[in-house]
């Protein structure tokens, strides 16, 4: 079932696994090693074309949509299929996306395999029809009801830091709401994905059509998705810039949009908090899978008159994230995805010191065993701005964080919003009321209390502001996969 750079991972198109037109193919690099680990097929314009026209006819022509008790059992049967296959999907996840080994038994992999059973419970207890009881309207007296209905055909186009997580994310509800799917994945990682393809594939009863998997190196080719009219719906996570591109491309065919965006989210901490431990938390989460994650805590607003302490304590707890071997039990930062985006995380770390930042602890690329090739990065921590700094505004999507001082709480709720973005956040104090006000004043999708993880697959994630549009998981996620259909009859 796993990939090697003898075979090529193929597309999953009308429920055949098979090559892209012409054969092409594309390498996927480790990371971590910078080797080649194996090949994707790569689809083109025509590839594409007909895994939509697969997913049309699969919707228009087949019982998946209206089946609920099918369509659950065919969830839990792709849980329990990706279980039987869990080891080797975690050896391709730290190969192919150089996650940390430990996030695997958790978001980066088991988590969202897991949740497949979430869902399929969902569907087997969800209300798909309401009584509204009798009306007479103009005397005519009638029953009304609504019916909650498949929206169709889902384009889903997914990043590469999380893949299993956001596939599945969008993958599991589309299904459960009786769509059928087209998946892009990003380029960077597309094995996984197809390794996903390939168990649903042949170890489920999925119908042919109903997911199809189209990899490429084009990055553009996801365009198809958002113009083609066949398409009731596209559900993106990924950049700002691109969602809102993506955005217009779909109002042509006036298509639903989920989108799921950029971030730059602030954990406040309140003069009665324990800035040590808000410190270290925030570091932490800085560090995360090498800070490559939309909803990371990246900027640290801390109480002016302790601003000093915060540094020193936020640079001891960066220390402690060295950069490691993904395949290390401990290890917490692994390398960054590719050259491209360590040159865009060390553009932004020059751009902090052009800006009159002090580099505190990292900058540079680490050094030592196992670090010669790969895309590593050193956790950063940076002084002396304030929020207007681009470092500060801008999504950076590296292990890089920012200590801003605030003047009080209502200061704290100021620079927090002072963003384009509004995904999520933290929130450290003592004093329950200020901590409320906090919360009620922070315009952000998510937030945290002194450490608090609202990450589940019965809560809803999404952003205000540029953040996106639209919720993703919990039933408000799946929601967004359903259309709502009033029907009278008469009394």
């Amino acid at each position: 079932m796993t990939t090697s750079i003898t075979d090529t991972a193929p597309l999953l198109i009308g429920g055949e696994l098979r090559p892209a037109t012409g054969g092409a193919t594309f390498d996927v690099l480790n990371p971590a090693t910078e080797e080649v680990i194996g090949r994707a097929a790569d689809a083109g314009r025509e590839d594409m074309d007909a895994a939509i026209a697969a997913a049309r006819t699969a919707f228009d022509t087949t019982d998946w949509s209206w089946d609920h008790a099918f369509r659950a059992r065919c969830l839990r049967q792709l849980r329990d299929a990706l279980q039987g296959h869990i080891e080797e999907l975690r050896a391709l996840t730290i190969a192919e996306v150089g996650a940390p080994h430990m996030f695997t038994t958790g978001p980066q992999l088991e988590g969202p395999v897991a949740d497949l059973g979430w869902l399929a419970d969902l569907v087997e207890a969800y209300e798909w029809v309401t009584e509204l009881g009798e009306s007479e309207i103009m005397g005519v007296r009638s029953n009304r009801s609504t019916r909650r209905e498949a929206i169709g055909v889902v384009g889903a186009i997914t990043p590469w830091n999380f893949p299993n997580q956001i596939n599945f994310a969008k993958i599991g509800p589309a299904l459960a709401a009786g769509c059928t799917v087209v998946l892009k994945p990003a380029p960077d990682t597309p094995l996984i994905a197809a390794a996903v393809a390939r168990i649903a594939a042949e170890e489920t009863d999925i119908p042919a059509g109903v997911l199809n998997v189209v990899s490429s190196s084009d990055h553009g080719l996801g365009e198809q998705l958002t113009t083609d009219p066949r398409v009731d719906l596209v559900s993106f996570t990924g950049s700002t810039a691109t969602g809102k591109k993506i955005m217009a491309a779909a109002a042509e065919t006036l298509k639903k949009v989920f989108l799921e965006l950029g971030g730059k989210s602030a954990a406040v901490v309140l003069d009665d908090a324990d800035l040590n431990s808000a410190c270290f938390m925030t570091a932490l989460n800085a560090c995360t899978h090498a800070g490559q994650g939309c909803a990371l805590t990246t900027r640290l607003v801390v109480p002016r008159e302790r601003y000093d302490e915060a540094v020193e304590s936020a640079k001891g707890a960066m220390a402690a994230f060295a950069p490691k071997d993904p395949n290390d039990p401990g290890a917490f930062c692994g390398p960054v995805i590719s050259a491209v985006q360590r040159e865009r995380i060390e553009g932004y770390i020059a751009l902090a010191r052009q800006e009159g930042g002090t580099i505190e602890i990292g900058g540079g690329r680490p050094t030592g065993e196992g670090m010669e090739r790969g895309f590593w990065v050193e956790p950063t921590l940076i002084s002396g701005l304030d929020n207007s700094a681009r470092v500060a505004q801008e999504e950076i999507f590296g292990p890089v964080l920012v200590v801003i001082p605030h003047d009080g709480d209502d200061d704290a709720i100021r620079i927090a919003n002072d963003s384009p973005y509004g995904l999520s956040g933290a929130v450290w104090g003592t004093d329950p009321e200020r901590i409320e006000k906090v919360v009620a004043g922070i315009r952000t999708g998510t937030l945290g209390v002194n450490g608090g993880q609202w990450y589940g697959a019965d809560v809803p994630f999404g952003g205000y502001k540029q953040s996106g549009i639209g919720r993703e998981m919990g039933r408000e996620g799946f929601e967004e996969y359903l259309e709502i259909k009033s029907v009278a009859t008469p009394a």
